[in-house]
């Protein structure tokens, strides 16, 4: 996989922030990690409302609050560091611009260590519930063509910049109203959603971080990774994350024994199953996602169809 170096930078949001204004990609508007409460609120006047508190080291949803007013600031602080010192053993929080109502644009990228990076096009996962993804578009729809390449182009400018290796996605908020976009964050490992992208491309990218950590080159016959002007895209992709969740109590995560279960299937639909079976019983001790069910068609019309 990468290099320590690399995860340790990409893996805090406000060291991989800052590598990506020094790369020279458009970022939002933010405060360095305060160590007060009060150093905290007074960052957030410049930035002014609403914003978000983010967990440096957080991930899939958590450690995150969204704040509307001034009132809300202290709380959510507050909140915000009690999990990220939970969940991810380090309670450091930064305050970071919103923008409102924004698409989530994410691009993959893959790179062998060697300076050379390409991309493998954009997703679009901007259909999400308390700031976890839950359903995944390739491409992303009604995307301006211009758009998409700058995106992409400062993805690969990113991946370059830090030098790193293997898979990993950068990712990006674009305001639709207004087209600007801004870097917030780069993972830097294979992601649950690469199914729709590797359904589109056609291309293995396990195999391929696999091949490229044992020491093959990207463009090797080994790997066999197109050169970026040559990486197919066919088609459309969805992806829909299928977790076990109770309605009647805020559709938190939900745990027991499976006792009917159906997936969709045939041509088209590829499954990456874990617990997604009659009989299966589900602890509370893991992520609440029980199978990705990825669906692919010449529109997203089919796709979707497929998904049923």
């Amino acid at each position: 996989g990468p290099s320590p170096e690399a995860m340790r930078l990409a893996g805090n949001k406000v060291s991989a922030l800052t590598a990506a204004e020094k790369a020279g990609l458009p970022v939002l508007h933010r405060s360095v990690p305060d160590s007060t409460v009060a150093e905290a609120i007074e960052a957030a006047e410049p930035i002014g409302f609403p914003l978000f508190v983010k967990a440096t080291a957080g991930g899939g949803g958590r450690g995150i609050r969204r704040v509307m007013s001034r009132e809300d600031l202290e709380a959510a602080l507050e909140s915000a560091t009690r999990e990220a010192e939970s969940a991810f053993g380090n309670p450091e929080v930064f305050i970071e611009e919103a923008f409102l109502d924004p698409r989530h644009i994410e691009v993959q990228l893959l790179a062998d260590g060697t300076g050379k990076v390409v991309h493998l096009y954009e997703r679009d996962c901007s259909i999400q519930r308390r700031h976890q993804k839950v359903i995944e578009l390739a491409p992303a729809p009604n995307l301006d063509p211009e758009l998409r390449d700058r995106i992409c182009a400062d993805a690969v400018t990113f991946g370059e910049s830090i030098g790193y290796k293997n898979a990993g996605t950068v990712e990006f908020l674009l305001e639709p109203q207004t087209n600007r976009y801004a870097f917030i964050e780069m993972n830097p490992r294979i992601q649950v959603e690469h199914t729709v992208t590797e359904v589109v491309t056609g291309l293995d990218l396990v195999r391929a971080q696999i091949l490229i950590a044992s020491g093959h080159a990207l463009h090797s016959p080994e790997v066999g990774m197109p050169y970026q002007t040559e990486v197919p895209r066919n088609g459309y992709a969805i992806q829909c994350r299928i977790t076990t969740e109770d309605p009647e109590n805020n559709f938190s995560p939900d745990y027991g024994k499976i006792l009917t279960y159906r997936s969709a299937g045939g041509f088209g639909v590829r499954l990456d199953g874990g617990m997604g079976f009659a009989g299966a019983v589900i602890t509370p001790f893991y992520d609440s996602m029980l199978v990705k069910v990825t669906s692919f068609g010449q529109t997203y019309e089919m796709a979707l169809q497929r998904t049923d």
